[in-house]
This record gives structure tokens, C-alpha cells and sequence, in this order.
């Protein structure tokens, strides 16, 4: 994850608002939110680099620069806003048991409500995948984490091309090969019973054997990862889908030439797919190893 340098020192000084918040989950939770893009504007009407909505920006948006100003557009105000927000929150649900950070970054998500009702991070997929995907972000190494190389990209795809025709098993892989699955996909299929991979198994597994621990879930890998511009691809980057950031289902090894290695679905083997395999291609990304320091 790269921090635009004119937004460091907000997000030094802003994410340290409360106990519960550091440079690094603000830093994941913007990136989330709008790839720290001011001007940027969802469907529903967020605003914002912290993504806003105008009521919420009514009652917790701050002048975070002293110019006699509240505007949800300005990073400053925004920024700053978003911490204090965070630690408003994180009081909010202080009472809740589990990880307080979770708990604090669902109830951005869903409500606080939603977290207390639960008892923790609620059984939404969008919220589950929000927390994991900033999460996994925040915990990445920040000052530059080291890509992997060509040879750890080779090593990637020499593995997943050994696993060619190893069974789909929904929850099924890890890091020493294909394992049986748990129950079940969205379908209802269950990979209990079968040993094999889901399509973050297989990455999780041939990156493994790279030398790079890679987390379990799709959205989560591509949190851990690298964005990639189209021009630049190379063999050995992941190729995801889904319609956002925290919404990513699945996700492949590229190979070269629109083609990529992945374990598609219940029924299916691993196999090399063509790129354009789903419509909803979300973008490429870079394995990095990670040394979990701030930015």
C-alpha cells in the first residue's frame, strides 16, 4: 500500500487520536474507502476521502485545519475526522467482547447496534469482509513491503501448475498443500468431504512455497498485495474479482498471455482459465512479505 506523501503527516497525527486507532488502520481504512481519492463520491451518497455520508459528516465532521471550515472534501478536515469518529465508535462499543479494533472497524461498517445485537463483528458478509480486507492492510508492512521477486513468482506457479487438476473443496488449502474444506458456499456446497483447494487455498499454498505467507481469504490476499496497472503485469501477479475491495470472491495466479491458474468452483478442478473467465475482473495485485511496521 502506497500513502500518498501529501496525506502522511495526517495520517501520523490523526492516527493517534485514541488507543484503538494507529497510522496504519487509518491509512487501510482510507485506501478501503476511496484509494484516497478526495473527490470521491459513492452510489449512496458517501463524500469524501473517509467516505462520509452527510449526516454522519453533520454530526461528527470537524475543522481539522482552523480555517473556520467543516468540509467533508478537504482531506484535513476529513482526515482527522475519521479518527475521531473511529475512537467515538470504539467507545461506543468498548463493552463488546472480542478484538476491540475489529468491533470498532464493524461498527463503521454496519452500526453500532449491529456489533452490539451481535455481540461482536456481525454475520454480514460485506462487514466481514470490510474488516478482514482493512485488517489485513493495516497489519502489512506500510514503508514498502518487499514484492515478490521474479524467482518467487516462478516458485508461485511452479507449485499451483503441479496442483493441475487437484479438486475444488470450498475452505479447502493451506500452506502445505490441498486439505478437506469446511461447509459451505454460496450455493450450499460443502468441502468437508472433499480434499482439494478453494481459490485462496491454492494462492495461499503456492505462495507459501515462495517464501511468502499470504492471508487466507480472497479479499483479504488482495489487501496484502500490491496493486498492479495494466502495463505492468507479469507472471506470478494475482488476478482478482469482484465489484469492490471488500467484495473480492475470487481470485487466480496469472501465467501469461490472458491466462491464469485457478481453482474456479464446487465441481470444477484446478486448471489454467482465461483472464475475462468473469466480468467482474476487480484489478491485479503484487504478493509482498510484510514486517508489520507503521508507515
Amino acid at each position: 500500500m502506497a500513502v500518498p506523501a501529501e496525506y502522511q503527516n495526517l495520517i501520523e497525527e490523526a492516527g493517534n487520536t485514541c488507543p484503538e486507532v494507529t497510522p496504519n488502520l487509518l491509512a487501510a481504512l482510507l485506501t478501503q474507502e476511496s484509494q484516497f481519492n478526495p473527490k470521491a463520491q459513492s452510489p449512496v451518497g458517501a463524500q469524501g476521502i473517509a467516505q462520509f455520508m452527510p449526516s454522519t459528516w453533520q454530526e461528527h465532521g470537524i475543522d481539522g485545519n482552523g480555517d473556520d471550515k467543516n468540509d467533508v472534501w478537504d482531506p484535513e478536515d476529513a482526515i482527522p475526522s475519521s479518527a475521531k469518529y473511529l475512537c467515538t465508535i470504539a467507545e461506543d462499543v468498548k463493552d463488546v467482547p472480542g478484538d476491540k479494533q475489529k468491533n470498532m472497524l464493524a461498527a463503521y461498517n454496519a452500526g453500532s447496534d449491529a456489533v452490539k445485537r451481535y455481540g461482536g463483528v456481525p454475520p454480514y458478509k460485506e462487514t466481514q469482509n470490510y474488516v478482514r480486507s482493512i485488517t489485513a492492510l493495516a497489519n502489512q508492512n506500510k514503508g514498502g513491503g518487499k514484492v515478490a521477486t521474479t524467482e518467487q513468482a516462478a516458485t508461485a506457479i511452479n507449485a499451483a501448475e503441479q496442483m493441475i487438476g487437484a479438486p475444488y473443496s470450498w475452505g479447502g488449502g493451506n500452506a502445505n498443500g490441498p486439505s478437506t474444506g469446511t461447509c459451505c458456499s454460496p450455493s450450499g456446497r460443502t468441502g468437508k468431504s472433499t480434499k482439494g483447494f478453494d481459490c485462496s487455498g491454492l494462492t495461499l499454498y503456492a505462495y507459501a512455497k515462495a517464501g511468502i505467507a499470504l492471508p487466507r481469504t480472497a479479499a483479504a490476499q488482495y489487501a496484502a498485495s500490491e496493486p498492479v496497472k495494466p502495463g505492468d503485469v507479469k507472471p506470478g501477479d494475482l488476478v482478482f474479482y469482484g465489484a469492490s475491495a471488500a467484495g473480492i470472491h475470487h481470485v487466480g495466479i496469472y501465467v501469461g498471455s490472458g491466462w491464469m491458474i485457478d481453482a474456479p468452483r464446487p465441481g470444477t478442478q484446478v486448471r489454467y482459465s482465461p483472464m475475462d473467465t468473469m466480468p467482474d475482473l476487480f484489478g491485479v495485485a503484487r504478493p509482498t512479505s510484510n514486517n508489520n511496521k507503521e508507515i
